[in-house]
């Protein structure tokens, strides 16, 4: 009799054991369904600081269209948002460049192979003082800006580590700036604050900012102006200089365009791909567009059609 009540108790623990183990991995089928959810759960998303006010209008949107996602946007300077991202504080990242191979190599390695959308063209633009008699600039002034040639005025940046400096850099060919010919501030806001107080200084930030700028309908708009850029095309019989604009911008004449990346560097499916999918679809791509920015892919316009014949 004690023998089959030993018996029993120990077919009733193993059937308890097999019972927890199978719960057990049914809660992390499930755990690891909903961590794949493309559109549930938390994603932090590293965003260079110069593209923030777009990112952060369609973030909003995305949270109410999905309300069991909650995206955190972490806004840092270009450099500093290429080293976060390479110390994993998060695997989705919004850039105006591509990783370098250098960059790159680190993710190859672990076997993650990205997944890069352009979402739209953005620009840098120069801004001045309004009582300032300057109201366009050619590409060797703003060369000589940043080589520090010319006396009494001085570019001002976001931050020293800004994708628009290193865009200028890049784009002029530059091995080095003159560190005294700049100056660096806190973010966009901060150089549209200071141009709008000093006459002698010429402010350079993300064309997305401005616009930001424009629908607050701010008090800085007052004081402070976009300049022309010369775009010398070749042949061509003299220099002509553009604004920046939606329109220039699409068409290529504005001199300083740049593209726009969502970046996603989740091992996984996860959130990060439901957010690119949303940036670079119909619906994201409408956001950018009423931004004032350039989408990456024109999104579709409904038109209904109807047969006149139908009506009397």
């Amino acid at each position: 009799m004690m023998y089959r009540m030993r018996k029993y108790s120990v077919i009733l623990v193993m059937l308890g054991l097999c019972a927890g183990l199978f719960q057990s991995c049914k809660d992390r089928t499930k755990e690891k369904k909903e961590s794949d959810d493309i559109l549930t759960g938390k994603l932090p998303v590293l965003v260079d600081q110069t593209l923030l006010p777009i990112i952060k209008e369609s973030a909003d949107v995305f949270e109410s269209s999905y309300p069991n996602s909650s995206l955190e946007l972490m806004a840092r300077p270009e450099i500093k948002t290429v080293n976060a991202l390479l110390a994993d504080s998060a695997y989705v990242v919004v850039l105006t460049r591509k990783l370098t191979a250098q960059e790159d190599e680190y993710f190859k390695k672990r076997g993650i192979q990205p997944k890069i959308f352009q979402m739209a063209s953005d620009a840098v633009v120069l801004i001045n003082n309004r009582s300032s008699a300057d109201t366009i600039m050619s590409q060797k002034n703003v060369k000589s800006l940043l080589e520090g040639s010319v006396s009494g005025q001085r570019l001002v940046f976001d931050n020293a580590n800004s994708s628009t400096l290193r865009f200028l850099k890049d784009y002029y060919k530059l091995e080095k700036i003159d560190p005294k010919a700049i100056s660096a501030m806190k973010d966009s806001e901060d150089v549209m604050k200071y141009i709008s107080e000093n006459a002698n200084a010429v402010g350079v930030i993300g064309y997305n900012w401005y616009l930001k700028a424009v629908e607050k309908n701010s008090q800085l708009l007052d004081k402070i102006r976009t300049l022309s850029i010369e775009n010398v095309s070749a042949g061509a019989d003299k220099a002509h200089f553009y604004k920046p604009s939606q329109s220039t911008i699409a068409d290529g004449v504005y001199p300083f365009i740049r593209p726009v990346y969502i970046m996603n560097y989740q091992p996984n499916m996860g959130l990060g791909l439901g957010f690119s999918a949303f940036l670079t679809g119909d619906r994201g791509q409408r956001i950018i567009l009423k931004a004032g920015l350039v989408p990456a892919t024109m999104p579709g316009r409904e038109i209904i059609i109807r047969d006149e014949s139908y009506i009397k």
